[in-house]
């Protein structure tokens, strides 16, 4: 399946068949259906009798093989947290109590050089798929740089990546860049609503109009999710703010956080871009992520300077930072929200500048 917004990159693939670099860089920003596209043409790549629109048969052997997550000459590379065969229990919890990675790690790189020292089957390409190619350390992306230095006869490399810059340049110079821009407004919202799902403008617009990511997070609970944070985060300064982190602190450990991946990470970022609304209402423009709480921004807005609404989103960039691992997480929101609360009060106080 090709989104309708990835049809000129459909016809680009099409074009190079036969003659494809023996590596592709996807990137742009996530929730755009990079991954289907990869998957897209690694079928293609892989099925013995493509159809005349160019998409694998579905029938042949190989596509049979395919479907049935078995083919020998697909091979991907993803992190232990994201891989598809992994129980619910697993999810918050791999073996031995240990969390799943989020990581790509090395040993991941050595079996996939290993694999790729045989023949692919009956002679045929072999398609590898690293997603996300940027969750590897140092040492894991030197060994993938490895294997790109010497291609294996055969073999395609296609890597998956929403922040490329954080690949060694080596990485990508040694792979032909596909840029996937965002999706048209319309066509994103038009493929949405074909999905029947709640909330869907007010999350199609929290998600930068990424429509997967909006549908991903309306599956798994994010719409009611998003409601409690932004009712939560509005009655500040007026709640206090060591208050709402201690239920913050229980929110993310409830079964339904840990179910649906809603970590610190995560709810910081919705902090982010809550405090980047504030900022764009605070400099005369549009409300991007929160727009059905435009009226709560706008009169929070009001209260703060220029200046403390661009320190505050400083404050909580830098929050974002160390936000995958805090030392205390409960002493970490409530740093984060007393810094926000502090802001307003500020603001308040001193008179708008």
């Amino acid at each position: 399946m090709i989104f309708e917004w990835h049809s000129d990159l459909w016809a680009r693939a099409l074009d190079n068949a036969g003659r494809m670099p023996h590596a592709l860089l996807f990137s742009g920003p996530a929730g755009g259906g990079k991954r289907v596209f990869a998957e897209a043409l690694a079928a293609r790549v892989l099925c013995v009798q493509p159809d005349a629109d160019g998409h694998a048969c579905g029938h042949c052997e190989d596509c049979q093989w395919r479907l049935a997550g078995n083919h020998p000459d697909l091979l991907r590379v993803v992190p232990e947290a994201d891989q598809e065969e992994r129980s619910d229990a697993s999810t918050e919890k791999a073996e031995g109590g240990k969390a799943a990675s989020r990581q790509i790690v090395i040993d991941q790189i050595r079996a996939l050089q290993q694999a790729l020292t045989t023949g692919g089957h009956r002679g045929s390409q072999r398609v590898v798929i690293v997603d996300p190619a940027d969750a590897m350390n140092l040492f894991t992306a030197n060994a993938l740089l490895k294997l790109l230095e010497e291609p294996t006869t055969h073999a395609l490399f296609l890597l998956i990546s929403s922040a490329p810059k954080r690949l060694l340049p080596t990485i990508r110079s040694r792979c032909q860049t596909w840029t996937f821009p965002r999706p048209p407004a319309e066509l994103a919202a038009r493929w949405l609503d074909g999905r029947n799902l709640p909330d869907a403008p007010a999350l199609l617009a929290f998600c930068g109009g990424m429509p997967l990511a909006a549908a991903a997070l309306a599956e798994g609970g994010g719409a009611a999710a998003r409601r409690r944070f932004a009712d939560d985060i509005a009655t500040i300064p007026g709640k206090a703010a060591l208050r709402l982190a201690g239920e913050w602190e229980s929110w993310l450990k409830g079964k339904d956080s840990l179910a649906s991946g809603f970590d610190m990470p995560t709810l910081v970022g919705w902090m982010q871009r809550w405090v980047a609304d504030l900022v764009s209402v605070r400099l005369g423009g549009p409300v991007r992520f929160f727009p059905d709480r435009e009226a709560s921004l706008r009169e929070l807005a009001g209260r703060l300077s220029i200046d403390a609404a661009l320190g505050c989103y400083n404050e909580i960039t830098q929050s974002r930072r160390v936000a995958q691992h805090p030392l205390n997480p409960r002493l970490f929101l409530e740093d984060m929200l007393l810094r926000y609360a502090r802001s307003l009060q500020a603001a308040a106080s001193a008179g708008r500048t």
